[in-house]
């Protein structure tokens, strides 16, 4: 019995990402990887949940997005840090656009998606965030519960009730 391989759209999401952060912008980035970790990822075995970038040694990484080592390895593969960093491949000018906007204040770095490419190729879905507080989430609950809501009400409204 085999498996689906992924070959073309999403593996992983940071589902946490539009709840904790304000988007502000975000950007498309390929992924620095290993054969190993790229099979790993076309069998949908990473988690992104927990994961930013930074800069380090003069480029853009992602921290603690893990991915696991790929099972079905018949030696070739060397095993890997499912958890260590990975070089996010950008332009320059996205690259001075970013460092600029983190050095203010309260902005971030996370991934949102982790995906393959119409080509195939692994990309993720990066974005400059700003934490929100406490009230702001509270508002994104109310905002989400409302429409839920409302929902519900046409669904009932529409069924002929």
């Amino acid at each position: 019995m085999t498996k689906t391989l992924i070959t073309t759209g999403q593996v992983a999401t940071n589902r946490k990402a539009h709840f904790n952060y304000e988007i502000l912008e975000t950007f498309e980035a390929g992924i620095v990887l290993t054969g190993g970790e790229v099979k790993s990822l076309r069998a949908g075995h990473a988690t992104i949940g927990e994961s930013y970038a930074s800069f380090e040694n003069g480029g853009l990484y992602l921290i603690n997005a893990h991915i696991l080592d790929y099972a079905g390895a018949k030696g070739g593969f060397v095993e890997q840090d499912a958890a260590r960093p990975k070089l996010l491949l950008l332009k320059k000018k996205e690259l001075k656009r970013i460092r600029d906007e983190i050095t203010k204040k309260g902005k971030t770095v996370v991934p949102l998606d982790l995906y393959f490419n119409s080509r195939g190729l692994a990309k993720v879905k990066i974005a400059i965030a700003q934490g929100k507080n406490l009230v702001d989430k509270r508002e994104t609950m109310k905002k989400r519960d409302w429409n839920l809501e409302k929902r519900r009400i046409l669904a009932h409204y529409n069924s002929g009730k």
